[in-house]
């Protein structure tokens, strides 16, 4: 990994040298544009609006709307000027209760590294923030752009999630928020009893990207001249009650899920970590 970004994690009067690391990369297929006729690449040019005159990129900066409605031309030398571009600090401002900061606001995730000679002070921090299950809220500039960031630890490693502000994140506004829907006690325990039969935890390597692995199919299919995938057949929609439909089809899925269960059981499981260390002592 190469790192994107070297400052210091500033807590109080304790400043921790750490080098920044994105922490997720895309794994989608590399594609570009073409003309479906004949498969020509698709190409496109900077140019001045009005005429075929094409800029260079150094050359193009951007235009904001000034409050009167006026634009205002900024380059890459005014936004450097910004007070906010001059710290290398990621500061850390409080320490929340990590249930109170809820997953909508999170965006993207980067590694710390120490870049120090001793990883003491980055480890000290690092085994206090995971001790007390808090998150600490930080302020950071990334690419000229001020962010607000959690800070939490995983698999030992300090990790900056950064967050999106409280106005970038749409307030739900649905009619049926204003309904007065009613719920019977059956079907809420029946929901419930659902849930319960599939309640597990989580591994993410359980799971994996369709989207990606048929795209491969598809790919290699049309690539030999053959179809990948037979059309698939409509099923006809159940007509009836949609609240009798929803308890049967409750029923039905608890039931299924419990007939499933003692197949399930038969299979070898992985042992857990705890099996695995108890082993290997």
């Amino acid at each position: 990994m190469r790192s994107i970004w070297k400052g210091d994690l500033s807590f109080g009067l304790v400043n921790v040298p750490v080098k920044v690391y994105s922490a997720t990369e895309s794994h989608d297929r590399s594609s570009h544009q073409v003309d479906a006729k004949d498969g020509t690449r698709i190409r496109y040019r900077r140019v001045r609006e009005g005429t075929d005159t094409e800029v260079e990129f150094s050359q193009i900066a951007n235009a904001y709307e000034s409050d009167d409605g006026q634009p205002v031309i900024l380059t890459k030398e005014d936004l450097a000027t910004l007070p906010v571009n001059r710290s290398p600090e990621i500061e850390i401002l409080e320490f929340v209760p990590a249930d109170q900061v809820d997953p909508i606001y999170f965006d993207k995730a980067y590694y710390l590294e120490p870049a120090s000679k001793s990883p003491k002070a980055y480890t000290l921090l690092a085994q206090a923030l995971e001790s007390t299950d808090r998150l600490a809220i930080a302020m950071f500039t990334l690419r000229t752009r001020t962010r607000l960031a959690a800070l939490r630890v995983i698999d030992g490693v300090m990790t900056l999630q950064t967050l999106l502000w409280p106005d970038e994140v749409r307030k739900p506004e649905f009619a049926f928020l204003d309904q007065d829907v009613q719920i019977r006690p059956q079907e809420l325990e029946m929901a419930s009893s659902l849930i319960d039969t599939m309640a597990t935890d989580f591994d993410p390597t359980q799971f994996e990207d369709v989207f990606e692995k048929e795209l491969g199919k598809l790919i290699e299919a049309k690539s030999g001249g053959e179809q990948a995938f037979p059309e698939p057949t409509a099923e006809p929609e159940a007509e009836g009650d949609e609240v009798a439909d929803l308890l049967a089809a409750l029923r039905a899925s608890v039931s299924k899920k419990a007939d499933a269960e003692p197949a399930e059981a038969a299979k070898p499981s992985k042992p857990s970590k705890s099996a695995k260390g108890a082993k290997s002592a």
